[in-house]
């Protein structure tokens, strides 16, 4: 059995203090797996490793990666523990391809808990502030039932509200008011328009601060981008927080009240950032988040590749805590477009059109032509369908990322209800038919 070991005080430490602690958990997670699990057994069989080398994080270099697609194609073979043994159930989003299933035993969701609580923490929630859940929680969801198990651990009080809804939220705030908000952050844009409509001050409301999941606020160098500024320009007394995490890391990266980037967990989580060769980036450069789980005793994974592309930092942060923070994802390396000439992500097309008020809505589809290449086509929910808007956009694109997809118009109602299929936990913005 493999505990979860609480050491909040970690993050303020030494590098060299973190590192160390690190690799002695590192060492306890290469013996579990290689006790346990029926997976990397055999990838440690077929490439003649011994964990007993694997002292320090650089000899993660010397061990094979673990994929999405391992994950898929072998996905009971990654459970470690007896099934009588597991408490819940639950399922990857399948951005990149079919839904992977995770197994949590009791101290995984202990572990899980405290993540959150330290998520949190970071951010600078205490138990006097109640917290509006407006994410699911259902779905086979993790985040959802991790933002809750936090937020009880903190002691905050908590209304799960769900997604959706603009109306039930603003009765939610006005009715309890809670002091901080889980959200995807395109949704506040949503609260304003609603509050706007209705006469609601939502300035003057008690939701002081919202923690945002799904989205970026910001730019690789800690500029709110077009999102964040909308969202900032109207609602001035919300502070935006961003936090990364998914599903196979079971642990999260979140900013502090400095906003230069999400904070690694360090007893949670070793990360490594790799380039297209599998090889380690410099601090700076764009690199694959890489990670190896600790702690977990469900469903571990060894030098997992997230697919995510983010840069990282290491210079200690003003607020005390050393360890590694990572901008806003870049984008998935599965996702990568290459068009006309240039290297884009989903992100960068996303970023432009938030800026073009009279977009309602949109959904960016890649193909491939008939020249083999990639064809870029972004459907455009608006009222303005001219040749003129269409030229408008066109423009703007060349401007910032020097080429123009094709544009479609549609009506706002259409966009929305493909951003929103049926068995989705997120909006689709983006969709790959190559």
């Amino acid at each position: 059995m493999v505990i979860m070991k609480k050491n909040p005080d970690l993050q303020f430490q030494s590098p060299t203090e973190i590192k160390q602690y690190q690799e002695l958990r590192l060492q306890e997670t290469l013996r579990y797996l290689q006790n346990n699990s029926a997976f990397y057994q055999r990838m440690f069989k077929e490439n003649n490793v011994d964990i007993r080398k694997i002292k320090h994080i650089e000899d993660l270099q010397h061990l094979p990666l673990t994929t999405k697609t391992d994950l898929q194609t072998h996905n009971e073979e990654f459970i470690c523990v007896d099934k009588s043994n597991i408490i819940d159930y639950v399922t990857t989003s399948g951005t990149l391809g079919d839904p992977v299933t995770f197994t949590l035993t009791s101290n995984d969701l202990d572990r899980l808990s405290y993540n959150e609580y330290l998520s949190f923490d970071t951010v600078g929630c205490t138990k006097n502030d109640i917290l509006q859940l407006m994410t699911t929680i259902d779905r086979r969801f993790m985040a959802g039932l991790a933002y809750f198990l936090g937020a009880r651990e903190l002691g905050m009080g908590i209304a799960r509200v769900g997604n959706g809804i603009p109306e039930l939220q603003w009765n939610t705030i006005n009715r309890i008011y809670p002091t901080c908000g889980m959200v995807v952050p395109s949704f506040l844009i949503k609260l304003v328009e609603f509050a706007e409509k209705n006469g609601i001050d939502y300035n003057a409301s008690t939701l002081k601060k919202c923690v945002c999941i799904g989205e970026s606020l910001r730019t690789p160098n800690f500029e709110l981008n077009t999102l964040g500024k909308r969202i900032q320009e109207k609602w001035t007394s919300l502070q935006l927080f961003s936090t990364y995490a998914s599903t196979e890391m079971q642990s999260s990266f979140t900013e502090c009240k400095h906003f230069c980037g999400g904070h690694l967990q360090p007893e949670l989580i070793i990360v490594e950032f790799l380039d297209d060769n599998n090889n380690p980036v410099k601090e700076g450069e764009a690199g694959e988040v890489t990670i190896t789980t600790l702690g977990v005793e469900g469903m571990p994974l060894l030098r997992f590749k997230t697919g995510d592309i983010c840069y990282h930092y290491n210079e200690p942060c003003t607020c005390g805590r050393n360890t590694t923070r990572l901008s806003a994802v870049l984008g998935r390396k599965g996702q990568m477009i290459k068009y006309k000439g240039t290297t884009l992500y989903p992100p960068a097309l996303f970023d432009i059109l938030d800026n073009i008020p009279n977009v309602k809505n949109y959904v960016v589809e890649v193909y491939t032509n008939e020249l083999g290449t990639d064809e870029i086509l972004i459907r455009v929910g608006s009222n303005d369908r001219s040749e003129a808007f269409a030229k408008e956009i066109k423009d703007l694109f060349r401007s910032k990322v020097r080429v123009a997809p094709r544009i479609n118009f549609k009506s706002a109602e259409y966009i929305a209800k493909i951003q929103m299929p049926p068995m989705s936990r997120k909006t689709v913005k983006f969709i790959d038919l190559r």
